[in-house]
């Protein structure tokens, strides 16, 4: 008996498509070429392999018309990811194609690019290395790229999910007191000892540094912009590792450049890979490209939760356990 197929619209870890090519007919992007990006291309390979599940990542045009497209035979879009912006959740809900994503394993992994961004933004490590490399360091000296210490500092957390969660339980090690904006306020034994605060202009001028974990959406479309940046105490740090699309990119440079912000770190984008061009030229910057879950344990584990659904729904008949 012949395996279903998996249409796999991207290069994945090694052990994760060594798994995906046991169990499955296997369609795999050992190039990693970007056709994924066309939503049309998508449609079209699913129903020239006729494939019973799509294995799909961040980025990928599951949009409307793709998922319109799809043959009868998928029964499953499993997404390399948590997030799901890529995806059009009502029209596969309208198909009665399931979605599933990733959630859990990657959240330790993205607060830890969180805390890097925020120690690189606050220490200036990215300039410090680039006047490094640039062969422009002529030895310590006692005014030399002088940052800020995070001990003591209050840290703003933006979205209390797992990851600022995970980020909250970081910074408690680094003497940071920690307060939060959520849309819920969380039990105490998940606050543990965070400050809540039901507004946003209580919370942003009472911190020192904001870590940003929200979502992607119309609803969070630049959160940050000029006049919530006005609320952050002058001299503010702002990090961010949840969707590029939440921050206002022309505010955030303004702030930058008049030192109402100190400095940034930033792993997303608006429009990725694409970076908003007045953020190049600072140096008061710290861009990263989209890191978050990069860690060999982390995309392993996405990748085998992906399949995990792919199983359950394809080989045994069962509900995606990662079902959105």
């Amino acid at each position: 008996m012949s395996k279903p197929v998996l249409l796999v619209t991207r290069k994945l870890p090694e052990a994760v498509q060594a798994r995906a090519t046991r169990d499955y007919d296997a369609r795999l992007n050992l190039d990693d070429t970007l056709w994924a990006l066309d939503g049309a291309e998508i449609a079209r390979r699913a129903t020239a392999t006729g494939a019973a599940a799509i294995l799909c990542a961040a980025g990928d045009a599951m949009n409307a018309a793709c998922i319109a497209a799809l043959p009868p035979s998928v029964k499953l879009i499993a997404t390399f990811s948590v997030g799901t912006d890529h995806i059009d959740l009502p029209a596969a809900k309208a198909r009665n194609i399931p979605v599933a994503n990733t959630p859990d394993v990657l959240s330790f992994a993205t607060a830890e690019i969180a805390f890097t961004a925020m120690l690189m933004a606050a220490r200036r490590a990215g300039e410090g290395e680039r006047l490094l490399r640039a062969g422009q360091w002529g030895g310590w000296a006692p005014t030399q790229l002088m940052g800020v210490t995070l001990e003591g500092k209050t840290l703003g957390i933006l979205g209390m999910g797992r990851i600022g969660q995970a980020m909250a339980r970081m910074a408690r090690g680094f003497s940071m007191q920690v307060h939060y904006r959520n849309r819920n306020r969380l039990s105490p034994a998940e606050e543990a000892g965070a400050v809540f605060h039901a507004d946003d202009a209580s919370f942003l001028g009472a911190i020192d540094v904001l870590s940003m974990h929200i979502p992607g959406g119309a609803a969070t479309r630049h959160w940050l912009n000029a006049e919530r940046i006005a609320l952050l105490k002058p001299g503010a740090i702002v990090v961010n590792t949840g969707r590029g699309t939440t921050v206002d990119d022309a505010a955030l440079v303004a702030a930058l450049k008049s030192g109402q912000v100190r400095a940034a770190g930033l792993d997303v984008y608006d429009g990725e890979p694409k970076v908003f061009a007045g953020y190049l030229g600072l140096e008061n910057v710290a861009l990263l490209p989209h890191m978050g879950s990069g860690a060999v344990e982390t995309r392993d584990a996405m990748g085998f939760r992906a399949l995990d659904s792919v199983d359950a729904v394809v080989l045994r008949g069962e509900v995606a356990p990662w079902a959105v």
